[in-house]
């Protein structure tokens, strides 16, 4: 087993239509020793991203240096398949699972590469070191110095982390440096909370996560779904499995549920939408969420805290509160029923709301790819680009197809037919013109605002004559007309 620290800074937030625009990573052997030099990588932005300017802004890559100094994406997941992801690797971040991982998955559909197997397959596993540091902090924080926000409510940020502990970490946003100063709070961690660190690790396998919350009445859990002044982390119970995911629904013990256990399901589904901004509704909102397995939670039993006054304190959450509560949640008799009936209508708006796309590259979670296209799709990753001219590849899945010439534009573009660049200009021109405004007039109208600020520097003023120039460089052609 070896761990790849990772870290990406990307073109916006939106894994489906944002871009890496920096990959850095490092490996190291199980004593947190690294092997082997790090990885920097940039990866060159195509014509049909409109990155968002703010985020551009934060890490100071511009379009144009990805131009000059990156890799095209099929030549970054070649090596990424080759020399990263290689059997026995953890992936581990600050925050990956929810943020960078994403990423990886789109990059590599995108690019015909299966967008799991990284992640699993040859003993490969992903873990994530964010709410390892929130339940230190919360159950077990001596020996690490622990940074507030100026209003005095605890954070858990990177760099506040390394500055606060004396860790290297020259440059906040830049992928590299984040590489290093998760490492080295890493070993911190580790360090001074072994039996911590070791048992975390050990549930970043989704069976073992599975497993503890079934034999489990109530337990510790850590979240960034939890409130920041309790440590992020609180005691819960399991209801009822998800009836969709690999999850299970669990009720935050810090609240009395006896104003719940009366609802019907209607009444349950109000009191989940329910957001403190919300009027003129005056209720609570419900307190479950869903602990899904693969995420690597951060979970520990009740027994953890149960004579520990100090914890207690730091939770803002008392064991016997918990247990008063579970009580009385137990004793419920349709509680459970009624909150399942009521997660499948809140996980269906959700779905609803969410806006399908048409484009095939941000069709990743449509569906699996049907076997029979796996050896297609080797094929395509294993050609050069001589022999990309000369493939025509016949997918049982829509989606594949609608990719190959989106692949081809994007990684070699010499290989394209004059049809393929019409098809190509007609693609960059869906992309950028849709909307009301379009994608492409909010970007200007963005970089519009951004300049109009008193305070740039002249790196930023320079970031902003470089975005503009970008989306110059990229105008539609039918724009143009």
């Amino acid at each position: 087993m070896t761990f790849y620290f990772y870290d990406l800074e990307t073109s916006g937030i939106n894994p489906r239509t944002a871009r890496i625009m920096q990959f850095a990573g490092q490996r190291t052997d199980d004593r947190l020793q690294p092997i082997g030099e790090p990885d920097n990588i940039y990866i060159r932005l195509t014509e049909d991203v409109v990155p968002e300017p703010d985020a551009i802004m934060v890490t100071g890559i511009t379009p144009q240096h990805t131009r000059s100094e990156g890799i095209s994406e099929a030549d970054f997941i070649q090596y990424f398949n080759e020399h990263i992801a290689t059997a026995g690797t953890i992936m581990t971040g600050f925050n990956n699972v929810r943020f960078d991982d994403e990423f990886m998955r789109y990059i590599n559909w995108r690019n015909f590469s299966d967008p799991y197997e990284w992640s699993w397959l040859e003993d490969r596993s992903r873990w994530d070191l964010l709410d390892m540091s929130r339940m230190m902090r919360a159950l077990r924080p001596e020996g690490v110095q622990w940074p507030d926000t100026p209003e005095g409510i605890p954070t858990n940020k990177l760099e506040l982390l390394a500055s606060a502990n004396n860790i290297t970490h020259d440059s906040a946003h830049d992928a590299l440096s984040d590489v290093k100063a998760t490492i080295g709070l890493a070993r911190l961690i580790r360090d001074k909370q072994p039996k911590l660190f070791n048992y975390l690790l050990g549930l970043r396998e989704k069976k073992r996560v599975e497993a503890f919350v079934q034999n489990e009445q109530m337990f510790v859990y850590t979240s960034g779904r939890y409130a920041g002044e309790f440590q992020k982390t609180t005691i819960v119970c399991g209801l009822a499995k998800h009836p969709k995911k690999q999850a299970t629904l669990v009720y935050d013990l810090r609240f009395d549920p006896t104003p719940f256990l009366k609802m019907n399901v209607d009444e349950l589904v109000d009191a989940w939408r329910w957001r403190a901004k919300d009027d003129p509704y005056t209720g609570l909102r419900l307190p479950i969420k869903s602990l899904q397995y693969n995420r690597c939670p951060a979970l520990a039993p009740i027994s953890v805290i149960a004579s520990d006054g100090a914890i207690q304190e730091r939770i803002a959450l008392s064991a016997e509160t918990a247990r008063r509560y579970y009580k009385i949640l137990i004793s419920a008799k349709d509680f459970s029923k009624n909150v399942v009936a009521a997660t499948k209508i809140i996980d269906q708006e959700r779905t609803d709301s969410f806006a399908a796309s048409t484009r095939p590259d941000e069709q990743l979670y449509d569906k699996f790819v049907p076997d029979a296209d796996r050896s297609t799709m080797r094929m395509i990753t294993a050609a050069t680009s001589e022999e990309i001219t000369k493939i025509t590849p016949i997918f049982k899945d829509d989606r594949l197809t609608g990719l190959w010439p989106l692949y081809k534009a994007r990684n070699f573009p010499k290989s394209l037919t004059e049809e393929e660049v019409q098809h190509w200009e007609a693609y960059r021109s869906d992309v950028m013109l849709s909307g009301q405004p379009s994608h492409y007039e909010v970007y200007f109208n963005r970089l519009a605002e951004l300049s109009k600020q008193a305070s740039l520097t002249e790196q930023q003023k320079y970031i902003l004559e470089e975005l503009q120039l970008w989306g110059q460089s990229i105008v539609p052609v039918s724009e143009v007309a």
